[in-house]
Order: structure tokens, then C-alpha cells, then sequence
């Protein structure tokens, strides 16, 4: 997709079903069409599980968990902070 390459240069993206690091950005794609309907803060991941901490979700700010494998992650934006 074009955001990916507009705004993850240089290996800052990292495809869904990778482990990704605390503080990535998780892009996902909740109608599998290819277009991000929602984007979370990775707090951490333990292999098996990402945990997330999102906005607007049940309009409140709540963590979350998905499964590494879930068909909903599109990939992770790797941010330098």
C-alpha cells in the first residue's frame, strides 16, 4: 500500500505475522479490502499475542490483544522516537 511506502522508508515497516517492537505503530484492516480502518500503539508482544493500546475504541482509550497471527493486522510502522 502507499502509505507503508510514504511513510515507513528505509525498513521501518514490518509486515503482519512478524513480532513487532513496543511503541510501533499496528495498522489494521478490519474488512480485509486493503485499506487501514484503524491504527493502535504496540505495549508489547509476547510471540504469541500483541497487546495494543487504542483510542476510540468503545469510545475510550482501552488495551487490546490480538493473536500475532490475526488477518485484521495489516503490519507494523516502526517509529524512531
Amino acid at each position: 500500500l502507499e502509505f507503508r511506502r510514504v511513510l515507513f522508508r528505509s525498513g521501518r515497516w514490518q509486515e503482519a505475522g512478524s513480532m513487532p517492537s513496543p511503541g510501533a505503530i499496528i495498522f489494521f484492516d478490519w474488512d480485509h479490502d486493503g485499506t487501514c480502518d484503524h491504527v493502535g500503539i504496540v505495549e508489547r508482544c509476547d510471540g504469541t499475542t500483541v497487546y495494543t493500546v487504542e483510542g476510540n475504541s468503545g469510545d475510550a482509550v482501552r488495551e487490546r490483544s490480538y493473536a500475532i497471527s490475526s488477518d485484521s493486522i495489516m503490519g507494523y510502522g516502526m517509529v524512531v522516537y
